[in-house]
């Protein structure tokens, strides 16, 4: 027999047996539905996860005080310069000497960082400031002017702004050159920041020297952390080995009990972070695959029951010359195409369910905007490959045996 005939066979068997064949191809869509739907969500995720890292330096190692509270610190692009501690432990300027000479080291400052009433044309608002050396702060940060300039050697009472503090906290905008007030001080604003969608946005930087004095509880040559940036990504597990060794000797460490600073790479984070978001899909893809089993299970039940229902047609069509290969092709050509039609219908299925997550609140925030979460051929392709694959696997134990049967047993069966 021809492949064609294998199909036309397999087609009158499948729609003759509507009912029992559609309730199990509904298990099929609902198990592809359930796992392309997962996997394009979790492949979204990850698309925004990498799009985030890349704004990140890898090169960046943030120092903290308190040992437990450094271990929770993930910086964001432009981060690293604040933070404070959870402990009375202190970072001072004799540390950042004390890092001075480490190889791989490109620049090395101290931060602070506070929330002071901030005052602009009578309005008043607590927003964030944090103080920065200007002179390696343009060659550290990842941020990027709107308009203006980044801070300079020589400010002093100047400020760059985030956009959201911009526009969108007081009624009017604030521009290139104009002055707000901080704890009585008057500052001028030299730069406005590209809007990054996040915390930074609301940010105030300025020189340290004047952050000093407009912070309260600010001390000069006491940070609330430093910031190093190495000189390459393949240097960074090094400089962070040193940094540990030097600042433990400096701060006269002797058991690990006592340690009371944190040193965090953003690199590492990122690796984390990543394994984090890989995970999540693999354990949301093998719950979803669950559903699959269950339909492969109906597939044979169906296959089965189809072989029960056919004995004495397969005892006919041996008896007038079929072979077993072609009983068997005929099986597994209908348990296939349950497979194909449910993986048509799953694919559907997966597409509609992504297209409506952002809806369901599970939305992926990049620049303030939903992130799209859309098939791609590659993932579709891949639903109805494995749909299809279920079906013949599911359909090949019934099929051999319905290929096995005996021409007189089956035209004797009742």
């Amino acid at each position: 027999m021809r492949n064609s005939s294998y199909i036309k066979m397999a087609l009158n068997m499948l729609l003759h047996s509507k009912l029992r064949s559609w309730l199990t191809i509904i298990g099929i869509v609902i198990g592809v539905g359930a796992v392309v739907g997962i996997i394009s969500l979790g492949d979204a995720m990850e698309a925004n996860v990498q799009s985030r890292l890349a704004d990140m330096d890898l090169t960046k190692i943030t120092i903290s005080p308190g040992y437990s509270r450094a271990q929770s610190n993930m910086p964001g692009p432009g981060r690293g310069w604040g933070g404070g501690s959870t402990t009375d432990a202190e970072l001072t300027d004799d540390d950042v000497s004390a890092l001075q000479g480490i190889e791989g080291i490109a620049y090395i400052a101290g931060g602070i960082s506070g929330r002071e009433e901030v005052t602009y044309t009578g309005e008043t608002a607590t927003l964030s400031i944090t103080g920065v050396d200007p002179q390696v702060w343009q060659y550290m940060t990842t941020l990027e002017t709107e308009s203006g300039r980044l801070l300079k050697p020589s400010d002093k009472y100047v400020a760059v702004i985030g956009s959201g503090v911009a526009s969108g906290i007081y009624d009017q905008d604030v521009g290139i050159n104009q002055v707000i007030t901080i704890n009585g001080k008057s500052v001028r604003t030299v730069g406005i920041l590209a809007e990054e969608g996040g915390s930074e946005d609301r940010q105030i930087y300025m020189p340290i020297d004047a952050a000093v004095y407009v912070i309260e509880d600010a001390e000069e040559d006491v940070f609330d952390s430093i910031t190093v940036k190495a000189q390459s990504e393949e240097m960074v597990d090094s400089v962070v080995t040193e940094i540990e060794d030097k600042l433990t000797i400096s701060r006269h460490i002797v058991r690990e009990d006592d340690r009371d600073f944190s040193v965090t790479a953003s690199k590492s984070m990122a690796e984390s972070v990543t394994e984090m978001t890989s995970s999540i899909t693999l354990f949301l893809g093998a719950i979803a695959a669950v559903s699959l089993l269950v339909g492969a299970v109906g597939i044979a039940n169906t296959m089965f029951t189809s072989v029960l229902e056919k004995t004495k047609e397969i005892g006919t069509m041996k008896a007038i010359g079929a072979k077993n290969r072609d009983i068997l092709m005929i099986f597994v050509y209908n348990s296939a195409m349950v497979g194909f039609v449910g993986g048509v219908f799953g694919v559907i299925l997966g597409g509609m369910v992504s297209s409506l997550f952002p809806y369901l609140g599970v939305t992926l925030m990049r620049g303030g905007s939903g992130a799209s979460i859309s098939l791609s051929p590659t993932l579709m392709i891949f639903g109805l490959t494995l749909a299809i694959l279920i079906g013949v696997i599911s359909g090949a134990v019934p099929a051999y045996r319905a290929s096995k049967l005996k021409p007189v047993d089956a035209l004797r069966y009742e």
